[in-house]
Parts: C-alpha cells; structure tokens; sequence
C-alpha cells in the first residue's frame, strides 16, 4: 500500500520529469542533423579508449555500416576484438599494422616506418567514400612520439570524405587534434586492478 507521502513524492518526481521531458524537447527542436561525418577523439590516462570505440563499431554495425579499423602500435596478439570481428568481414576491415608496444620494438626507425605504412591505410580508408566509420587505435600515441607529421594528419583528417566518420584514440591526443575534433572524450583513471597486482585478463582487457 502506498503512503501519502510516497504518493506526494510520486507526483513530485512525476512533475519534474515532466519539466526535464518538455526541456530536452526544447532543446532537440533546436539541433539539425548534420550533413557530414565527425571526428571524435578518445584520450586520457584510463582504460577504455579502444574499447568506447570497439562499442561504437558494434553500433555501427547493427545499423549496416561498413567499418575501417587501423591499429597502430599494437601488434598481431590473438585479442577479443580481432576474434569478434572476424565474424563480420564483409563488414568490417581490420589491419592491425604495429609493431607491438614501443617499449617492446626498442626500434624507432621501425615504429616510425610502421606508422606511415598504418597511416597510407588509414588515409585510403578516410578517402574512399567505401567506410561510414574508420577507427584509428593509437593513432595518438604516433602522434605523441611524433613518428607522423602533425600537419599532415590533420590535413588529411579534416579532408577526408565528407560522410566518413573518424574515431582516433590513445592517451596524450595533441592540441591540434583536440582542436580539429567534434568530439573529445578523456579517460580517467580512478582504480584499475593492475594496480593492485592483477595481470590483464582475457574478455575484459584484450
């Protein structure tokens, strides 16, 4: 049974969302569609920046999109993203063109040559008009150790094709890449169990 006061904060609560409904009305009647692929940067020292992006392709996928996905930096490790796309290849392109973690390879001459076979890729993906959404896993991290000119990177993702959307991740994203974004998200790191002297596991981190 309900009391009179749960009653008078049912209505309360109901009365508020109906402010809250009839302002975010409000505010979608102001917003128009847009007629152009977006830019979209995960950064930050947390967890999550490729796997927010590996979301985003499944969201892409279950509305027919076809998907471009150039991984820098990592290398060619069985991972729970490469499995799971495999299940998609008529969907889905993956090429994963790293090396591996620069604190592995030792070999910046070799990163640097990696990166711009990556970037060719990617630059073909953005252009071709065949790809409503390329991923670009790490592309921050190149830029950070500035294995790609910064300009040019730029240039070309600002001149890629106009209905082609554009995910860029890795942690330190530099000012001009933040700049050129529609969107910027960063990931903060509050606790992670590798702290707490857990090895990465299967499913959750790769």
């Amino acid at each position: 049974m309900t009391s009179d006061h749960d009653q008078t904060l049912n209505e309360v609560h109901k009365q508020h969302m109906k402010q809250q409904q009839a302002a975010h009305r409000n505010r979608m009647k102001q917003k128009k569609k847009t007629d152009r692929g977006l830019l979209l940067v995960h950064t930050g020292h947390g967890k999550g920046k490729s796997t927010a992006a590996f979301g985003t392709v499944a969201r892409a996928l279950g509305w027919g999109w076809k998907v471009g996905i150039v991984q820098f930096i990592k290398g060619k490790w069985k991972t729970g993203e490469k499995q799971f796309f495999s299940r998609f290849d008529e969907q889905v392109t993956l090429r994963i063109m790293g090396e591996g973690f620069t604190w592995d390879t030792q070999n910046r001459e070799q990163d640097i040559r990696a990166a711009h076979a990556a970037w060719s890729v990617g630059v073909e993906m953005m252009t071709s008009g065949a790809y409503q959404l390329v991923v670009l896993d790490e592309l921050n991290i190149v830029l950070r150790y500035n294995y790609l000119p910064h300009d040019e990177v730029i240039a070309a993702l600002l001149n890629r094709h106009p209905l082609c959307n554009v995910i860029a991740t890795g942690r330190d994203a530099p000012a001009t890449l933040l700049a050129a974004a529609d969107q910027v998200t960063e990931m903060k790191n509050i606790k992670h169990p590798f702290e707490a002297g857990i090895k990465p596991v299967r499913g959750i981190d790769f």
